[in-house]
């Protein structure tokens, strides 16, 4: 009796053990495959943070989901009001975060504008600057465009803007940060870099009626590879680092360390910028 004991023991004891162990190596197999599936989706789309009104992590997807969705509402405004489409979709994707901010969710108010003594319609508070500000809140998102516009134009400190030329949204957006528009430093270069990027200007020239040149054909080139096999971009006007980082998908801070740069350094048309 003892034996047949100990022989039913041993048995139950070895199933035990076989049945713990199988989950194991199945997890670890699930596992290596959904890394693998996640660095796949990484190189189709890259991942940035969007920083404004709040903190938003977008694809380039996305972002050129946002462009499709709002540039005929953008190059209307325009035709209207005089703001370039560009500046108006740069804008919109920075303060929103393509439309996946805080702010657009919740009030649909893709500018960041927040209420002002004048505003009388519907409010919502949201962190900012300070806490808990107060933010317009439109009932779609069409509203929040046609109220930037409103916004722009009825305001005597942004008067010195429409006497721009309609396609330099590098001045437009130097004149944004300057009239007061955003307290943040890299706010030009931030629009900048969107507008470069995805191309935004096109729809300044469709409003126009002029012929488009994409921005990498716009005396825009990458110096020949050096004998250690070094790329180099030479730096044309208007350039900063914010925007060649953008342009390469390199950190600032690697910028200044390759070029012995300090936070102090001016870039000068013709510098040569070591990429990688």
């Amino acid at each position: 009796m003892f034996k047949k004991s100990l022989l039913l023991f041993i048995a139950l004891t070895l199933i035990s053990c076989h049945a713990t162990k199988s989950p194991i190596v199945t997890t670890k197999k699930g596992g290596a495959k959904n890394t693998y599936s996640q660095k796949n989706k990484k190189t189709k789309s890259r991942n940035e943070v969007i920083q404004s009104t709040s903190r938003t992590s977008v694809t380039n997807d996305i972002v050129n989901n946002y462009v499709s969705q709002y540039k005929d509402i953008a190059m209307s405004n325009m035709k209207t009001y005089g703001i370039p489409a560009s500046i108006i979709l740069a804008q919109g994707i920075l303060e929103s975060g393509a439309g996946r901010g805080d702010l657009a969710v919740s009030a649909n108010n893709h500018f960041g504008i927040k209420c002002h003594s004048d505003w009388t319609g519907d409010t919502v508070n949201h962190d900012d600057d300070s806490s808990q500000e107060c933010f317009r809140k439109y009932n779609k998102v069409s509203e929040s465009y046609r109220d930037h516009a409103l916004f722009l134009t009825g305001k005597g400190r942004y008067a010195s803007l429409f006497e721009l030329d309609k396609d330099d949204y590098r001045a437009w957006a130097k004149g944004l940060r300057n009239a007061g528009y955003a307290t943040d430093s890299q706010y030009p270069d931030k629009l900048i870099s969107y507008i470069e990027r995805y191309n935004l200007g096109q729809y300044d020239a469709q409003v126009l009626g002029r012929n488009y040149v994409p921005v990498e054909n716009q005396n825009r080139r990458i110096v020949a590879r050096d004998s250690r096999n070094d790329t180099f971009y030479e730096v044309q006007k208007g350039d900063t680092l914010y925007s060649i980082s953008k342009k390469y998908n390199v950190l600032v801070d690697d910028l200044k360390q390759k070029n012995k740069l300090s936070d102090s350094s001016t870039l000068f048309v013709g510098q040569k910028l070591k990429i990688n």
